[in-house]
């Protein structure tokens, strides 16, 4: 590898002095950062600030990472360049916390232009005040208004730098990122993952179940975690993270953002999500490429921008976010997809869920590849934020829930070949799965653990055998696909290979 023209960590060091530097507006209000950007703004009729992004979604094409790629002296020139501009330019600097667990609580810096400053709005909305006192761990600067598109990532020193993109989900990401990375140096694993917080009634009382779900952005991650199951009081269901969250060693699931969510809008109706609209809709929202015209009238619906359109909503809109953003204990994890010849729940041994991590079989969205948009996409552990070898990622995820005793299960939330599984058949699955009231059987045309009985739900309606036309061969084709795929991590423990799931 060719040695960089300025070590990672010089670049850290470089950095403006926030506290001293007269061109930086160090932790500026909220008022503050969306005046410093009204000349971007679009005012909805809710009162929240609005922007158009030239970037619509992340570049994970033009993302590189110090660990996993070999950088040479381009990609050295081309931080370079960006970072010396950084001296002639007013600035604004923003600390916050991530994440509350002891041993998971980063203090993350970031840096960007002036009159982008609605993009440190959205992250002061999501993350929490730091402590003022504490250094930084991570440090991210965003450039958006270079010519060339470019992500590069230090992890070993902390640093990143977003170059030509002023994409919100870009600055989140870039702190995410490294929070998954340090999770998995300190033996447990970072998760693309929502989680969520189940109080059932038994007869010693309230009984907690500790949940987490897979899925791609875009894919019912979101929804499914937030949803309260429709439980009557005294029980009930918090949603305690939805985006990225760390699985400890010692079954504790840390938390990432503390203030906000960064949800998709596209379709949102307040009609069959009014909780995640009042919440969209309040004053406190911040809207990116969302449509909304001159007058303030915002349509949901449209595409004008994109699909991928967003809103940085604060968790104490959302009745279904919990006070806390760390799960206790995991009970059980879920695996989302929209495979077809998948039954609506299966039963996974570790084996078969690493496998299941490995394969992270999904359907591409708009907030990955907007062009490639409802094409079938295989992501390991459905993160596309992971650095390091995926084949370790598998394996430290198996060691993790085995040693955990944790329950694991895909989840299918599209089809069962064109029988459509609605929220109604998912919700009711979820919620005798947490009252561990369903009866297992293996099926014979999957050879996957599916259930035989399910209160309230006809589940024969769903059986893969009778709903594909020619499942043999549809399943065939799938596991050859399957077995394809995962031969190409060499450091994969063969047990999770030949898992057959």
């Amino acid at each position: 590898m060719q040695q960089p023209s300025v070590p990672a960590a010089a670049y850290v060091a470089a950095l403006p002095d926030p506290k001293t530097s007269d061109n930086v507006a160090y932790n500026p209000s909220e008022s503050q950062l969306r005046a410093y950007s009204r000349h971007l703004e679009t005012t909805t009729a809710f009162g929240s600030p609005s922007y158009v992004s030239r970037e619509r979604s992340r570049n994970a094409d033009k993302t590189k990472n110090a660990v996993d790629h070999e950088f040479d002296g381009a990609d050295y020139e081309l931080v370079d360049d960006a970072l010396s501009a950084l001296d002639d330019r007013a600035l604004v600097c923003l600390d916050r916390q991530m994440g509350r667990h002891p041993d998971n609580t980063y203090v993350c810096r970031y840096y960007v232009p002036r009159e982008y400053s609605h993009v440190a709005l959205g992250l002061a909305k999501l993350f929490e005040p730091a402590d003022g006192e504490r250094e930084p761990d991570f440090y991210t600067v965003q450039l958006p208004d270079r010519d060339e598109v470019a992500v590069r990532v230090f992890p070993d020193a902390g640093f990143t730098a977003v170059i030509g993109s002023d994409y919100t989900g870009e600055a989140k990401k870039s702190f995410l990122r490294l929070f998954m990375y340090y999770a998995k140096e300190q033996g447990g694993l970072g998760l693309h993952a929502g989680s969520k917080r189940v109080e059932l009634q038994t007869e010693d009382g309230l009984e907690t179940v500790g949940q987490l779900f897979l899925g791609l952005s875009g894919t019912g991650k979101s929804t499914l975690t937030a949803h309260g199951l429709w439980l009557d009081e005294p029980e009930n269901a918090a949603m305690l993270q939805d985006d990225v969250c760390a699985l400890l060693p010692d079954g504790t699931v840390a938390g990432s953002e503390g203030r906000g969510l960064f949800v998709k809008t596209h379709g949102l109706d307040s009609e069959t999500e009014p909780a995640m609209y009042d919440a969209v809709s309040a004053e406190s929202a911040v809207l990116e490429n969302v449509d909304v015209d001159e007058d303030g009238a915002v349509d949901f619906d449209s595409d004008r921008y994109t699909t991928n359109g967003r809103a940085i909503i604060q968790r104490e809109q959302l009745p279904s976010a919990g006070a806390a953003i760390d799960l206790a204990e995991v009970d059980q994890i879920f695996f989302i997809t929209r495979n077809p010849a998948m039954p609506p729940v299966a039963q996974l041994s570790p084996e078969e869920a690493a496998a299941a991590f490995m394969l992270g079989e999904s359907v591409q969205t708009s907030a990955g590849d907007p062009s490639a948009a409802g094409e079938s996409i295989r992501v390991v552990g459905t993160n596309p934020f992971i650095i390091g070898s995926d084949g370790r990622e598998g394996n430290r995820f198996r060691e993790l829930i085995a040693d955990l005793d944790v329950d694991c299960f895909v989840l299918n939330t599209g089809s069962v070949g064109p029988v459509d599984v609605g929220v109604e058949e998912t919700v009711t699955l979820l919620r005798g799965i947490a009252r561990e009231s369903l009866e297992w059987q293996r099926d014979e045309t999957t050879g996957l653990t599916v259930p035989s009985d399910v209160p309230g739900m006809d589940v024969d309606e769903f059986d893969v055998g009778s709903a594909l036309p020619d499942p043999q061969s549809t399943l065939s084709e799938l596991r050859a696909e399957r077995d394809s795929y995962l031969a190409q991590f060499d450091e994969l423990d063969p047990a999770i290979r030949d898992a057959r799931y």
